[in-house]
């Protein structure tokens, strides 16, 4: 097994220790660690490992599932990692709805093959029949990202039940990575909840604000559930104890709260986002979730190009459009603290101004 370096990893691990900004993060500004009861007792393994079950069926009740098909994992990444692992042998065939996370359509790619199916500006709409088209007999599984990282398009209900029967009818799964979901107005049904051959992941990594907690969840068919268990094993055994103890606290009495307060500050991030984009003649389409995908300035050559450029002259992380496959673009988060994003904008602006 062979796997690519992350670009989007490396090229943070080179820029971020070193700016005053990081406007290349993609998630919510995190909450404060004293808005929660951190007292756990002994600092022991989570037991099962898979998970404690009463959270385990709470998680299940959001989907329509059973406790025994959810699995706590180490946040989202390792949701999708195991469920590759899981499901995928040598030879099995993926298509993967880009532009993306990279790690969705190396790991398939290190175990098989993929097709890529782009989407494409300015409105990134999927076709199913791109995705049909797509398909061979040994395609196990369909792969993307709702709300997408990086575009924020979020797909309806429709498109996503017109995928559900194209993979069923295919004897295939779809996998869905819904970690910015609940960061919409009035989010749509999860995949999970469309049949036992569509496959959830997600975590309270990016909606909630808790990066730092580390869990996440798969919620898939038990056969499946049970196939990442065993993968899990071989991994980090446990979801983290303390991060547990938080998740289900921010999954239980204080989840409209936090929801509320996140909705609100990506919707207003989001409207300055939009009126900076607009002053400096750049577009983009108005994401759902906390990631914008805009177009490079004029007078750059390329996203990696304008991104180098913004950090060496202003201390500002992007993300270039390169790592997602659109060189023409660059990834932003707007999740961040108000004051960190305002000030980061206003370098930006200043630099594009300085090159013109």
């Amino acid at each position: 097994m062979e796997i690519p370096p992350f670009e989007l990893e490396r090229w943070l691990d080179e820029y971020e220790p070193d700016a005053d900004l990081m406007l290349a993060e993609s998630g919510v500004r995190s909450l404060p660690v004293d808005r929660f009861d951190l007292d756990v007792g002994e600092l022991g393994y989570v037991i099962p490992t898979d998970g404690e079950p009463a959270f385990r069926a709470e998680i299940a009740e959001r989907y329509g599932r059973d406790a025994e098909e959810v699995v706590l994992t180490c946040g989202t990444q390792e949701a999708d990692y195991l469920t590759f692992m899981s499901l995928l042998d040598e030879g099995d065939h993926s298509v993967v709805v880009s532009p993306t996370y990279q790690s969705l359509a190396s790991v398939p790619e290190s175990i098989g093959e993929v097709t890529e199916v782009r989407t494409e500006p300015p409105a990134w709409d999927l076709s199913v029949d791109a995705v049909a088209e797509a398909m061979r007999p040994e395609t196990r599984l369909v792969v993307l990202t709702n709300p997408s990282n990086p575009t924020g398009k979020y797909l309806g209900p429709e498109t996503m039940e017109a995928l559900y029967d194209l993979v069923a009818e295919n004897d295939a799964y779809l996998l869905v990575d819904e970690v910015y979901r609940m960061l919409a107005d009035d989010p749509h049904p999860p995949a999970a909840a469309l049949g036992p051959r569509a496959i959830s992941a997600a975590g309270v990594s990016k909606s909630y604000g808790l990066a730092g907690a580390r869990v996440g969840w798969v919620v898939a068919d038990a056969a499946i559930a049970d196939g990442v268990r065993r993968w899990k094993d071989y991994t980090t055994i446990s979801p983290p104890l303390v991060g547990s103890h938080v998740a289900r606290q921010a999954l239980g009495e204080q989840e409209d709260d936090i929801l509320e307060a996140n909705r609100a500050h990506a919707k207003a991030n989001r409207e300055r986002v939009a009126e900076f984009l607009d002053r400096h003649g750049l577009e983009w389409f108005e994401p759902t979730g906390v990631n914008g995908f805009p177009t490079v300035p004029d007078g750059f050559e390329s996203g990696k190009e304008f991104c180098r450029s913004v950090f060496d002259a202003e201390s500002v992380v992007l993300a270039p459009g390169e790592v997602f496959g659109h060189p023409d673009r660059f990834r932003i988060g707007f999740g961040l603290h108000t004051e960190e994003l305002e000030e980061g904008l206003d370098r930006i602006g200043r630099h594009i101004e300085a090159e013109r």
